[in-house]
């Protein structure tokens, strides 16, 4: 019977044990095999080091029981050779276990989702998804001509050509100054003492002129 028999309880009903062990709990099981054997090489290891100790006491002084402390490393040393390549086997095996059922999971879960798209896409069809994007883009025309109208500024006597504002406000504005030029009252204080100034200088040369004329009559006269 193989190593791997043993540990999964192979025998007359190892075809029955497969088919009930998962990939995961073959897979703990290797882990736990492996932290055994690591553990079993720490054990060789300080036995190895005893040896070692027990080979450099009695090296010159016993050498009978140096030679049996040799002989006991030696061998202590094989079985971790063989340990050690019982470990590496076993890692390739999980590793290649891990995989594997990564890969099942990866594909199964790959199976689920083609069987929901196909699922999904035979509830549709090409004609109704045509008409309901057709509906859709109406509804969107609609909904556009809608806010149009709402925004509309026309309805609400707002659509007033700014030009023409422009025009009137310069009319109002200079009739306004007209209306400033005409009314002598509402003249500035400025305007007033020039125009009064002005009035006076006109009445003061027409005195001067009636006052020439009339001393030219007087020679004429005399």
């Amino acid at each position: 019977m193989s190593f791997l028999g043993k540990l999964f309880g192979g025998g007359k009903s190892e075809s029955k044990q497969d088919e009930k062990v998962s990939p995961s709990i073959a897979i703990q099981k290797l882990r736990d095999t492996e932290e055994m054997l690591l553990k079993k090489q720490e054990y060789y290891e300080r036995l190895i080091k005893e040896q070692e100790a027990i080979i450099k006491a009695n090296g010159t002084k016993n050498k009978k029981v140096a030679l049996a402390a040799l002989k006991k490393k030696k061998r202590l040393e094989k079985q971790m050779e063989t340990q050690e390549g019982t470990l590496t086997t076993l890692e390739f095996q999980r590793e290649a276990l891990e995989n594997a059922n990564t890969n099942t999971e990866v594909l199964k879960n790959m199976g689920l989702a083609a069987k929901a798209l196909k699922t999904v896409h035979n509830s549709m069809d090409v004609d109704k998804v045509e008409d309901l994007m057709e509906d859709v883009r109406e509804q969107q025309q609609m909904a556009e001509e809608i806010v149009n109208v709402i925004t509309d500024k026309s309805a609400f006597g707002q659509n007033i050509d700014e030009d023409e504002l422009i025009k009137e406000l310069e009319e109002l504005e200079q009739e306004e100054l007209d209306k400033q030029l005409l009314d002598a009252g509402t003249l500035p204080e400025a305007p007033q003492t020039e125009l009064k100034e002005a009035i006076a200088a006109t009445s003061s040369k027409s005195k001067d002129a009636e006052e020439d004329e009339l001393e030219a009559l007087k020679q004429w006269a005399t």
